[in-house]
């Protein structure tokens, strides 16, 4: 059995009420749940929330939410794989024979359900404890910088000023989208950035975080071509 646990909480800070928030027609969290379901890989999809109306805007989009998470893995301070690792003990108090766990951000509009069907097929074929899209920076972070109190600069790999860029190695990042994992590796609060974690990349193109203001700015910005090239290339 395979299930989705979208957490969604109520506070959140940067952009008030982001995961129920209007993105292009819908609620955000809208965007998880339609992707989740295309997929077609899973047998529950759960919300993961604290807060009430989010739960009545998830269940009014198909999906369950049969708890609400307790104040300790509400607030500012709680992580992912403990919000995930909550949802997996009560599925396993069901008797639920889970094999996998896919935890689905809330705030993801660009999210494909073929990117987390492949996601899953790699986590099965492999000895994997987590799978999550990655993507590469758009500059090498090893000629990043520092601006200092007196207003110069200082680079974070002063060693590598001479290396030319194409000889420097390609860094990765954290599309902030899904992460496949086994029940084990959420239960046992696995680091997902480890070696036992495998990396399916994806275009520069098909990615935004939206922590703050900014960010959802141009996510509106670059929505509208990137819904619609995927339409018109039928991709779910």
């Amino acid at each position: 059995m395979k299930i989705a646990v979208i957490p969604a909480r109520g506070g959140s800070k940067r952009i008030p009420r982001k995961n129920i928030k209007n993105f292009c027609g819908k609620p955000m969290i809208a965007w998880s749940i339609e992707a989740a379901k295309k997929s077609g890989v899973f047998d529950h999809i759960l919300v993961s929330t604290d807060d009430e109306e989010i739960r009545d805007i998830a269940c009014g989009l198909g999906v369950q939410v049969p708890f609400l998470r307790p104040p300790h893995l509400s607030d500012d301070h709680a992580g992912t794989t403990e919000v995930i690792g909550h949802a997996t003990q009560w599925a396993l108090d069901q008797n639920w024979p889970i094999t996998a766990v896919c935890c689905i951000y809330a705030a993801s509009p660009f999210i494909q359900g073929d990117d987390i069907k492949r996601g899953l097929e790699i986590l099965e074929a492999g000895d994997w404890s987590y799978v999550f899209p990655a993507a590469d920076f758009s500059a090498p972070i090893f000629r990043s910088f520092s601006q200092q109190k007196n207003g110069g600069v200082e680079m974070f790999f002063p060693d590598l000023f001479l290396t030319r860029s194409q000889d420097l190695p390609k860094a990765l990042h954290d599309t902030g989208q899904f992460y496949w994992g086994r029940p084990s590796a959420w239960l046992e609060g696995a680091r997902i950035f480890d070696k036992h974690s495998f990396p399916l990349l994806l275009p520069r193109w098909r990615v935004q975080d939206i922590d703050d203001q900014e960010d959802w700015i141009r996510a509106e910005l670059i929505a509208k071509h990137i819904l619609e090239l995927n339409n018109e290339d039928g991709i779910q």
